[in-house]
């Protein structure tokens, strides 16, 4: 049974392996982040780290006319998100690339207006760090932002809800904006947004 709070409301046939169970982002807050992106002159957008396709899935429902690229570097997990944007009708608005995504500036010839990363936080156990720090992600942190910067600076970037923002202004290294994200009261992640993505006057 797929817990429908994560990712499948009320759909049936939804997919996860192991890891997408504590990895992929609730249904609820995907959507709002979607929404938040999507603007009139949105036409690109890169999920660098697609996973089940959580995110990719409500990029693509947000709006028709979006061209959404989503990217893992697992093969599996790309198997995944087409299955479930299979059951949910958007599989022909998305692409789907097996690539590292340190790669993919390398392999995209399309101007791109936002990219969207959740690289893995490093297992469950980032929950019992008082503080997470970027150290613990992979790929290097520095290194996914240096790709996400070739691609566009509109750059929106999920992180758990320890982050240790001193350590996220560190490697910033200009303005950006952090939103909290709250499902049933509970503090649950947090995104950190670049670019044209901010709305307001942040960090």
């Amino acid at each position: 049974m797929i817990d429908q709070r994560i990712l499948g409301t009320g759909k049936t046939g939804i997919k996860l392996d192991e890891e997408s169970w504590y990895s992929v982002t609730p249904e609820k807050i995907a959507e709002h982040i979607a929404n938040r992106v999507m603007r009139e002159d949105l036409n690109v957008i890169v999920d660098g780290f697609c996973g089940a396709g959580g995110n990719t899935i409500q990029f693509a429902l947000a709006s028709p006319n979006v061209r959404v690229i989503a990217a893992d570097i697992d093969a599996n997990k790309i198997a995944l998100a087409k299955h479930n944007a299979e059951i949910y009708g958007v599989d022909q608005r998305i692409e789907f690339i097996v690539a590292d995504f340190l790669n993919i500036p390398k392999l995209l010839n399309v101007p791109v207006d936002a990219v969207f990363v959740s690289p893995p936080w490093g297992g469950p156990d980032y929950k019992n760090s008082k503080k997470y720090r970027l150290e613990m992600m992979t790929p290097d942190v520095d290194n996914i932002l240096t790709a996400c910067r070739a691609l566009t600076p509109n750059i929106a970037f999920y992180l758990p809800r320890n982050i240790d923002e001193a350590d996220l202004l560190r490697v910033a290294k200009c303005s950006f904006e952090v939103e909290q994200n709250i499902l049933n009261n509970k503090l649950l992640t947090v995104t950190a947004y670049f670019g044209n993505l901010i709305k307001s006057e942040s960090t």
